[in-house]
């Protein structure tokens, strides 16, 4: 795995405000032009079968964040569950997560919730908290036989592993537009989105109008914390997945992504 560190930029509100411009209008002439069928058929009857399931909790009590901030954020789940939940994706089809929700907005509802910004410090925007739901969708697709066609690391790796059930680098970070999370449905069945939250959890599933012949196990290789050459250490691992059949025989070992983080923490290092 060779990386070569970049060096951070600190750019200024126009230049922030002029490339986001341009980054946004770029994705829609790709939703405009591309040859992609896009799913939007929404369908409250769940499908028989459970691909996956996986749930994350709301809350986390996290260092100098005000926890209001999480309130907002569940309310803009909920906004945004609404425009997902029980899609259907045919065979051919992609599922775009932005495509879907639209642009978060005061008008729509939309409160100030948590977002990261570029160099890694924390702010408040309006539809923050997003990321857990794309997040949550990235990670269960993982599990599933859909296509992951587009997805971005996050390039900061903010808290230290506390509690954590997954590996480093398995999720999704979204900016509306353009940081996307497309997904294609490559098997020749119909898959469905299942969202929903409890009092404590997000809750996420894949179903589909048939059995899935196959598990899938995610897990990580060449992790390492590393001293970077601009102040900061930079986290970096491999993720794979393991495929099984029925008889849970394992049948292939498949390379997802590799990632690399900026680090805002110190680690702990020992002799």
């Amino acid at each position: 795995m060779t990386y070569i560190e970049k060096k951070p930029i600190n750019r200024s509100k126009l230049r922030l405000t002029l490339g986001q411009s341009y980054y946004k209008m770029r994705k829609y002439f790709y939703w405009w032009f591309s040859q992609n069928t896009y799913s939007k058929n929404i369908n409250k009857d769940t499908l028989n079968h459970v691909i996956f399931t996986h749930s994350t909790p709301l809350y986390r009590k996290l260092l100098n964040v005000d926890m209001s901030l999480q309130h907002n954020k569940v309310e803009n789940l909920k906004l945004a569950i609404q425009k997902l939940d029980g899609v259907i994706i045919m065979p051919s089809e992609y599922f775009s997560y932005w495509k879907l929700i639209g642009k978060p907005t005061y008008g729509k509802g939309y409160k100030d919730g948590m977002v990261l910004s570029p160099n890694g410090d924390f702010e408040s925007g309006v539809g923050g908290g997003l990321c857990q739901l794309s997040n949550l969708i990235y990670w269960i697709t993982l599990h599933s036989p859909l296509t992951v066609t587009e997805r971005y690391r996050h390039s900061h790796d903010v808290f230290p592993d506390v509690n954590r059930t997954q590996p480093f680098g398995s999720g999704a970070t979204c900016f509306y537009n353009y940081l996307d999370l497309e997904i294609k449905n490559t098997t020749k069945t119909p898959y469905q989105l299942k969202l929903y939250l409890t009092k404590e959890n997000l809750i996420g599933e894949w179903r589909s109008t048939e059995r899935c012949n196959y598990r899938y196990e995610v897990y990580e290789k060449e992790h390492s914390m590393t001293p970077g050459f601009f102040g900061h250490y930079i986290r970096n691992n491999v993720l794979y997945r393991k495929v099984y059949n029925i008889a849970n025989e394992e049948i292939n070992d498949e390379y997802i992504t590799e990632n690399h983080a900026f680090m805002m923490y110190q680690p702990y290092i020992g002799n």
